[in-house]
């Protein structure tokens, strides 16, 4: 009996160390971006006049285990099913399946770098400081409308004969055409051609090319963001208005503490995430007062809210820099948009 007994005691202890096939997200640390990491700016600009941020404007991130990562084990899925602060989903949801450990590094870090760019004209924008912007056709959905026309390295120049400027100059174009065709102006191999495409669209009913654009700035001074070890988009937010408060005289908090989360575009229009419920928790154990979160995220916040954090909603960054003007002078939050 007693050899019996401790065989199941050391096949019982076993079977909590097998491999599980869940992710566990749980609160990861926050970064003020008008502070610093390991005694440098998180934000530096050079070539362009600066002043110096109080209070925090701080991105939050969700620390994920399992995965191509490390696969966690029976024990660990079990801790996070009973941990209300942290949440647990079948490995397949979260990542395809076949995910190397080195792609899904590669995306993650691809997705941070080009929301950094992303936030620096969003800033640049707000602030009516002029950049260019480039699109380029990066790759063509399998049933895309422009497979005939378009092709993976044009640069598109015209719509319907306005200048492409920046995003924004094709959604307005094709909703405008209302699904007629629309005339295209790309550079391809050197030279100017001229495509028609007859838009599709969409369930949301936005008119859609089919194409995955990527864009190239040149901006009038440098921006540099230093943070190891972070990857994905959902930083944007928290970049741009870091950018904004450096690049303007005076304090954009008013001193106080503010996080938040979403990813964002050129334009400064506010995307949605993943893992907000572990980022307000994240943020209000770091000493956050004001959690800014994507509107689109309002259905996932409402429940979550750690007592002593006020939530705003945003859907833009003139929304963001609104709120945290407002609130840093001591305005009340009730008259703002929220989750609740």
């Amino acid at each position: 009996m007693a050899v019996s007994g401790t065989l199941a005691v050391v096949l019982g202890g076993a079977a909590l160390l097998i491999p599980a096939p869940y992710v566990v997200e749980a609160p990861g640390p926050t970064f003020n971006t008008i502070g610093e990491v390991n005694d440098q700016p998180l934000i530096e600009v050079s070539g362009a006049e600066t002043y110096p941020a109080e209070g925090e404007l701080s991105l939050t991130t969700v620390s994920v285990q399992g995965g191509p990562n490390r696969q966690v084990s029976i024990f660990e899925a079990f801790s996070g099913w009973i941990d209300p602060e942290r949440d647990v989903q079948p490995e397949e949801i979260v990542y395809p399946p076949g995910t190397t450990q080195s792609e899904l590094r590669e995306q993650g870090t691809v997705a941070m770098t080009s929301s950094q760019d992303a936030a620096i004209a969003a800033a640049l924008g707000e602030l009516d400081i002029a950049f260019s912007e480039s699109l380029t056709v990066a790759g063509l959905a399998p049933d895309s409308a422009s497979l005939d026309a378009l092709q993976e390295g044009d640069v598109l120049s015209s719509i319907d004969g306005t200048d492409v400027v920046d995003i924004s100059t094709i959604r307005t174009a094709l909703n405008d055409a209302g699904g007629d065709a629309v005339e295209l102006t790309v550079e391809r191999d050197g030279a100017s051609t001229q495509v028609t495409v007859v838009p599709k669209r969409s369930e949301e009913g936005n008119y859609q090319l089919g194409v995955l654009l990527s864009s190239t700035f040149q901006f009038p001074f440098d921006v540099s963001i230093q943070l190891d070890n972070v990857v994905g988009p959902s930083a944007g937010t928290m970049f741009a208005l870091g950018i904004i408060d450096i690049l303007t005289e005076g304090d954009l908090t008013g001193g106080r503490s503010f996080a938040g989360t979403g990813s964002i575009d050129s334009v400064g229009n506010v995307g949605p995430i993943g893992g907000i419920a572990q980022k307000l928790t994240g943020a209000r154990t770091d000493g956050a007062e004001v959690f800014l979160a994507p509107a689109a995220n309002c259905d996932e916040v409402v429940g979550h809210i750690p007592a002593g954090l006020t939530v705003v909603s945003i859907e833009t960054l003139d929304d963001a820099v609104e709120a945290v003007e407002m609130l840093g002078n001591g305005g009340n939050a009730s008259s703002l948009p929220s989750c609740s």
